[in-house]
């Protein structure tokens, strides 16, 4: 197996010098050195994550115009969607990562829009293999994880108004704080329900034994922890205003926000086990969507509607639970998740 390794890099490292000498033929002087430097921060060797100098390199690059930034996004993405590598599919991911998380605005600006013709930025990598070797097929799940968690961060970021998880866009996020108090319970609930889907996603991450000492892998655990104090942060603001205006929520929006509570809930022990984070915003968080939970009661013509699972019951409420199957009929898929707790009907 280390002699098809090594014989891999090998043959990777000549893949690599072959592109930089086709650049260099095909390419317009003007672009020549953005593509090599896509290149050089995806290279097929070593199985690392890129080297920092490199990478800062590209992301200044991407300061200079709209042209220039716009012409690295393809370059990038023109790399990542014709390899088939996982040591470069990766790397490309990463790339992407660090745009999000520090790159310029422009940068960040041309990313958010491709490809041009709109959508979602899919990265369309949901079909990835790479088979070459034992290893390389189970970077690819990682691969796929990976790509479909950026294409979430991204349609999030879209809905919140700003990069989500980034360091270079703390002024859009301060003044969005700002203006949580005066956002409709609609707008509010519709970010938590972004924010949770990315906590989702992260709980897709795959159950894989090449975590163990694979330093490109150690790099996107790293930035997904990060990611994880991002949205908490990012959910305890949102989550604490609406606990303020439970009392004023429709029926509508209670249901909702108990289904979006629920779905986080579900997520703590995943993200617990792959995120060893301690610090006092987490603790917060779950204490909040416990405290959140055990709080939406609405009272409807005299009766009291609260949310439970349909596994166990409340012993405070079972001597008055009247019927458990008078729940809500929702016309729309988005609210499927909720048979997995049921509307139980109490009588006051």
């Amino acid at each position: 197996m280390g002699r098809i390794t090594n014989l891999r890099d090998l043959i990777g490292v000549v893949k690599d010098k072959a592109s930089q000498s086709k650049l260099a033929l095909v390419s317009k002087p003007s672009t020549l050195s953005l593509r090599l430097a896509v290149l050089r921060v995806t290279a097929h060797s070593p199985n690392a994550p890129p080297d920092d100098r490199y990478l800062s390199s590209l992301l200044s690059l991407g300061d200079n115009s709209r042209a220039i930034a716009s012409t690295l996004i393809c370059a990038l993405m023109d790399r990542l969607h014709r390899t088939g590598d996982s040591i470069v599919a990766l790397k490309c991911l990463l790339t992407i990562h660090h745009v999000i998380k520090r790159g310029p605005f422009i940068l960040q600006d041309q990313l958010s829009i491709f490809p041009a013709a709109g959508g979602r930025n899919y990265l369309k990598l949901s079909a990835f293999r790479d088979g070459a070797t034992a290893s390389s097929w189970m970077l690819s799940a990682w691969v796929r994880f990976y790509a479909r968690y950026l294409e979430t961060l991204l349609f999030a970021s879209r809905v919140s108004g700003y990069f989500l998880c980034s360091s270079s866009c703390s002024a859009a996020k301060d003044k969005q704080m700002e203006k949580l108090t005066s956002l409709m319970n609609s707008d509010l609930i519709r970010d938590v329900n972004s924010l949770i889907g990315l906590m989702e996603e992260m709980c897709k991450a795959p159950d894989s034994l090449l975590l163990e000492g694979n330093k490109l892998l150690y790099e996107v655990v790293g930035l997904l922890s990060n990611d994880y104090m991002s949205l908490t942060n990012e959910l305890l603001p949102r989550l604490g205003e609406l606990k303020e205006r439970l009392g004023r929520l429709s029926f509508a929006d209670s249901v909702e926000l108990g289904c979006d509570l629920k779905r986080l809930e579900d997520c703590k022990e995943r993200l617990s086990g792959l995120f060893t984070v301690a610090k006092p915003p987490v603790q917060n968080l779950w204490s909040l969507v416990q405290n959140l939970r055990e709080r939406i009661e609405i009272c409807r013509d005299g009766r009291l509607l609260t949310f439970g699972t349909t596994e166990s019951k409340s012993a405070r409420f079972d001597h008055r639970v009247s019927k458990f199957c008078n729940s809500v009929r929702f016309s729309s898929g988005k609210y499927d998740q909720i048979n997995k707790f049921a509307l139980v009907v109490v009588e006051p």
